[in-house]
């Protein structure tokens, strides 16, 4: 056969390893390599090749190489728990600040136990162990569940299709792991075990920094978001894709009734978060203006629009100002790195003449409105005006409306600031989490599609741009809000999966964003299906979805 990497051809034997093909070019890498792509598909390592391709090595620095760094510490992890404290249910929950926050499910996590959890996960990886995959038959996975309490591989069981269940191996210990993991324990060499709130953190580097561990950033509002939905969730027994399924399947001729019910419990929660934070919002009378943010795909204008009834019934009246109508002129936009204008820099933003309505309008005066002409990049007055009431309160929404510069004149005491975002909690077993950027990512791919007329093809060329664009002008500011609300539904990958899976499919093997597609794909796919037509026609999920009556 005949491997292509860096242009270069490499002949080889059929079922050589890209390990083996690639062997010098792995070791004397500066960066360690992780993981690889063969022809535009995630593999691990010892994936045997048996055709002609190119191979894309997978290092640490990269989005996906440590995205494999992470599940092979939490593999390590789970394998250091069962040897040093077997009788321990550890659960991974949420990413937070180059971190996983874990708890153990039946026992309280102390300092010692922790310390003597971390000695044994750094002898793994002093050993090097080498990680292998090994198929096991259905029966031989059933009777391996029947002998123990355990969710290893559960979804893979579910799977009526599936002849057989892959494990990973390592050194006697067995676990499954939803996506590819390393060949071997050494190269995630840097780590720590922390005590922290009531669970505990597997700290990890970031993709800039592979060599070392960042000064953790803390991120406590954000955690108490996460843990109430959490907390939530458990109660209601929804808490993995496998307790979801159940409660979707079909039982008898009650077609629906049981996600229906939960569809109900889940809008019925969005609702009284949202007149929870209305309620706040006219208990307080110096506050004059409502600032919404959110990264992508979190459902800002629905949640604007049902915040809005919301304060009508507390007797405010809520207007909107649009940011993107004071941007500066063209000739003034500031540059991003590649020469590009970087209309997401707060500094695109007309701050002066902004602040400046803002406070006009708060003192009770008149202002003339501009409107952005985006054609030639220049502000137009068409003899729009507007003030503002007594009973009226501004809500503006934008992805600097946490950061206090777009609104520096405004005394702080006259704003609410509103953090939203996706922040799903459901997680395939105790070990395996989704996502919450992925669960936007599937949002984003179905609306875009919906109604953009843009491919799934299109929506992940730009992701890395997308989010980007939100670690440098939203995540940094998010407990900055007064207000977090979590936009996730328990059930909506399940809504949207029939759309973003024929979508998905429609990339093609020799285009870059196919592997990509393959893992969403993956993903999806655990999920048994919902129909659209029985989601309230105002839920946030219809954003995405369409049918809304916002």
């Amino acid at each position: 056969m005949q491997i292509i990497y860096n242009d270069k051809t490499y002949d080889a034997k059929e079922n050589s390893t890209i390990y083996e093909i690639l062997k010098d070019e792995i070791e004397k890498s500066e960066m360690p390599i992780i993981g690889a792509k063969f022809n535009n598909e995630y593999q691990r390592l010892d994936y045997e090749i048996s055709q002609d391709g190119t191979v894309d090595l997978v290092d640490i620095s990269t989005n996906g190489g440590m995205k494999i760094y992470r599940r092979t510490l939490i593999y390590i992890m789970a394998m250091a728990f069962e040897r040093v404290y077997p009788e321990a249910k550890v659960r991974v929950n949420y990413q937070l600040s180059n971190s996983m926050y874990c708890k153990l499910d039946n026992i309280d996590e102390t300092e010692d136990m922790l310390v003597n959890v971390e000695k044994e996960m750094k002898k793994i990886v002093e050993q090097n162990l080498p990680i292998t995959k090994k198929v096991l038959t259905r029966q031989q996975a059933k009777e391996l569940y029947e002998k123990e309490d355990s969710s290893k591989g559960r979804l893979q069981l579910d799977l009526e299709e599936n002849d057989s269940i892959n494990m990973y191996y390592c050194d006697n210990y067995y676990n499954y792991i939803y996506e590819d993991i390393a060949t071997n324990t050494g190269i995630v060499n840097v780590f720590e075990l922390v005590k922290y709130d009531k669970g505990f953190l597997l700290r990890y580097p970031s993709k800039n920094t592979p060599f070392e561990l960042v000064k953790f950033q803390e991120t406590k509002k954000l955690l108490w978001a996460l843990n109430e939905y959490n907390d939530i969730h458990r109660i209601l027994d929804i808490s993995t894709i496998y307790k979801l399924n159940r409660v979707i399947t079909i039982h008898g001729n009650k077609k629906y009734s049981n996600i229906s019910h939960l569809i109900m419990l889940e809008e019925a929660l969005h609702e009284k978060k949202i007149s929870n934070i209305a309620d706040k919002i006219a208990a307080n009378k110096n506050i004059k203006m409502v600032l919404i943010a959110g990264p992508s795909s979190s459902g800002k204008t629905t949640f604007a629009k049902r915040l809005g009834l919301q304060l009508r019934i507390n007797g405010l009246k809520p207007v909107t100002i649009s940011v993107d109508n004071y941007f500066v002129e063209r000739k003034d936009t500031p540059l991003d790195e590649n020469g590009e204008y970087d209309f997401e820099n707060i500094e695109a933003i007309d701050l002066d003449l902004f602040n400046r309505d803002l406070t006009a309008l708060l003192n009770g005066e008149e202002i003339q409105c501009p409107e952005f002409d985006f054609s030639v990049g220049t502000k137009r007055y068409k003899g729009k005006t507007m003030n503002l009431a007594d009973d009226e309160i501004l809500v503006i929404e934008g992805i600097h409306c946490l950061n206090d510069k777009l609104t520096e004149l405004i005394p702080k005491e006259q704003k609410y600031k509103i953090y939203i975002s996706d922040l799903t909690v459901l997680n395939m077993d105790r070990l395996n989490r989704i996502s919450t950027t992925d669960a936007r990512l599937v949002r984003r791919i179905v609306r875009d599609y919906q109604f953009r007329n843009y491919s799934a093809k299109h929506t992940l060329d730009a992701w890395p741009k997308v989010t980007r664009g939100e670690e440098r002008n939203i995540f940094p500011f998010q407990e900055e809000a007064d207000s977090i609300f979590n936009t996730s539904l328990i059930y909506e990958l399940a809504a949207l999966k029939d759309v973003a899976i024929p979508l998905l499919a429609e990339i093609k093997q020799s285009e870059p964003e196919y592997a990509e597609a393959r893992r969403l794909i993956e993903i999806l796919k655990y999920f048994q299906s919902i129909p659209s037509e029985i989601i309230p026609n105002n839920s946030l999920l219809k954003e995405f979805l369409g049918g809304r009556i916002f």
